[in-house]
């Protein structure tokens, strides 16, 4: 714990060879000039003091201990041996930095289960070099899922940015195989998920917009029987149940509701393409459902400029702060509707 009692958040260094150590290590010395929040690097300790030495040297890189009280302007950090050496390589794709993206989160996860840790963000990995690595990988919420023994199809991602918070139903898969494994039952699971992550960040009884499958939810199945069959279904299953849901209704008319706290996109460019064009790489990418609190951010791990200095820690920054509001009911700053 911290000396104010909390658990600190874990910031895992996500690939190595990316842009992640150095945001990480930039973000960490920046909340600890200012005190608040308390954070934990988790990787490997050559990398780490690699980019402490370039752009945190004057702050002390100090071991976690859980439970210790810590002091303020110092870096905590928590040492998972994984990366060779002579395979920290920046800008390279390689596997053995696939395996300690893997590592790092796997450690992360077991602090958070036991309670030394409150939250994670993770900071961006490569999913080449994690499938290189012959872990099958398509991003952080199957990951997740694994690590916590989770079913898979019951954690979900929200992205959260441009004062949107959109629930992927199904995520990065071939747009045909993620219609043809959506039922009802998943539907609703991807609301639930996405109505306890809401109730966590402060919303104690949030409404859910539901996208169609097809142009104007089908229209009465003019475009298709998609909504009749598996959208709508869900939709009144969640009635039931006395959530606040409405849908579904076309993706393009639903986006425009002010009233609505977190939409439930059916595939991954139909929640993807609104908060990037709104938010671009600020936004952040929550995993929900795994009883682990975890957030990516919202940009990827930018090998070109990887161990240049270059690399801006701000999505980090904002998502770590994401977190820290939702212990303290003051989300909608961050994550609100949109005015």
């Amino acid at each position: 714990m911290s000396a104010g009692g909390k658990a600190p958040i874990a910031l895992t260094l996500g690939d190595p060879n990316g842009i992640g150590p150095e945001i990480a290590v930039k973000a960490a010395a920046e909340f600890a000039r200012d005190g608040a929040p308390k954070v934990v690097l988790f990787g490997d300790e050559h990398v780490i003091r690699f980019y402490h030495e370039r752009h945190a040297a004057a702050l002390p890189l100090v071991a976690h201990v859980p439970g210790a009280p810590t002091a303020d302007r110092q870096i905590l950090y928590c040492g998972v041996a994984q990366l060779p050496p002579d395979s920290f390589n920046p800008g390279i794709v390689d596997a053995e930095a696939g395996m300690a993206t893997v590592a790092y989160l796997r450690d992360a996860v077991r602090a958070a289960q036991d309670g030394s840790i409150s939250a994670i963000v993770g900071c961006p990995h490569n999913e080449s070099a994690v499938n290189a690595a012959g872990i099958a990988f398509s991003g952080y919420p199957s990951l997740l899922a694994r690590l916590t023994q989770t079913p898979e199809d019951r954690v979900f991602m929200m992205l959260v940015g441009g004062g949107l918070r959109i629930i992927h139903a199904t995520l990065h898969e071939r747009l045909q195989t993620a219609l043809e494994r959506l039922t009802p039952e998943l539907i609703e699971a991807a609301a639930r998920a996405g109505v306890e992550a809401l109730q966590s960040l402060g919303i104690a009884d949030p409404t859910i917009g539901v996208f169609g499958v097809n142009p104007h939810a089908g229209e009465g199945g003019l475009f298709g029987d998609d909504d009749e069959r598996i959208t709508a279904p869900a939709v009144a299953r969640l009635r039931r149940a006395g959530i606040r849901v409405e849908g579904p209704v076309g993706a393009d008319v639903l986006l425009g509701r002010r009233d609505i706290d977190a939409f439930v996109a059916i595939y991954h460019d139909q929640g993807h393409i609104p908060v990037k064009l709104l938010a671009g790489m600020n936004s952040s990418a929550l995993s929900i459902g795994s009883g682990v609190i975890f957030s990516s951010v919202g940009h990827g791990s930018a090998f070109d400029i990887a161990g240049q200095g270059k690399a801006d820690p701000g999505a980090v920054i904002r998502t770590v702060r994401l977190l820290t509001e939702r212990s303290t009911g003051d989300s909608r700053a961050t994550t609100g509707r949109a005015p």
